[in-house]
C-alpha cells in the first residue's frame, strides 16, 4: 500500500478553489493508473510553519498497490503541474500538493530520491490526521512508532481539523 497526501490553500486557474482541484486530482490519479482505495475526510489546516497565507483543504489517500516510488513520485508531480502548481520556494502558497508519505514501508537514506517515508510527516498534523482515519494501526516505517504515539507527540500550536465536505469549498 501506498500513501498519499493532498493539499491545497490557493484556487487553480482550471479546476478553481482547492476542494475543486483536489478532486481533480483525484480524478487524475485514477486515469493514470492509480486508483484511490481510501479517502479519508477532507480537513482544514493552519499554514506550517504559521504564516498570513491561506489555510489549506487536506487529505491522505491509499493506493492498494505499491507502484516503484521514484515513477509514482514523478507522476504525481506532473499531476500538480497539469493542476496548477508552480514550484517557488518551500512552504509557499501553492494550488496543489501531492506527497508521496509511505510506499508500503519503504525506508530510504536521506541522500536517496525519493526520500521515504516523507521526512516530515511525523511532525505534521494535517498529514497524520487523516491518516489515521484510514490507516488507524499505521507505523512509521522507520521507527515504528505507532500513529496515535506521533499524534500525541504533535505541537499544540498545529490547527488542524475535519471539515464537512459541503464546507471544503473555499
Amino acid at each position: 500500500m501506498s500513501y498519499i497526501a493532498l493539499g491545497a490553500n490557493l484556487a487553480s486557474e482550471r479546476f478553481g478553489p482547492p476542494k475543486a482541484t483536489l478532486t481533480a486530482a483525484l480524478a487524475l490519479m485514477a486515469e493514470r493508473g492509480l486508483p484511490v482505495a481510501a479517502r479519508s475526510s477532507w480537513y482544514e489546516s493552519a499554514p506550517v510553519p504559521m504564516s498570513d497565507q491561506p489555510w489549506f483543504i487536506n487529505a491522505v489517500v491509499r493506493l492498494d498497490a505499491t507502484p516503484d516510488p521514484g515513477p509514482l513520485l514523478e507522476t504525481l508531480h506532473a499531476l500538480e503541474a497539469e493542476l496548477g502548481r508552480v514550484r517557488s520556494i518551500a512552504n509557499a502558497p501553492r494550488a496543489v500538493d501531492l506527497d508521496l508519505i509511505d510506499a508500503g514501508g519503504r525506508v530510504s537514506a536521506s541522500d536517496d530520491w525519493p526520500v521515504l517515508p516523507h521526512p516530515r510527516l511525523h511532525a505534521r498534523a494535517f498529514v497524520l490526521m487523516p491518516l489515521k482515519e484510514i490507516a488507524p494501526d499505521w507505523r512509521h516505517p522507520a521507527t515504528g512508532t505507532h500513529i496515535d504515539t506521533l499524534l500525541a507527540a504533535l505541537p499544540a500550536d498545529q490547527s488542524c481539523r475535519k471539515i464537512p465536505d459541503t464546507q471544503a469549498e473555499s
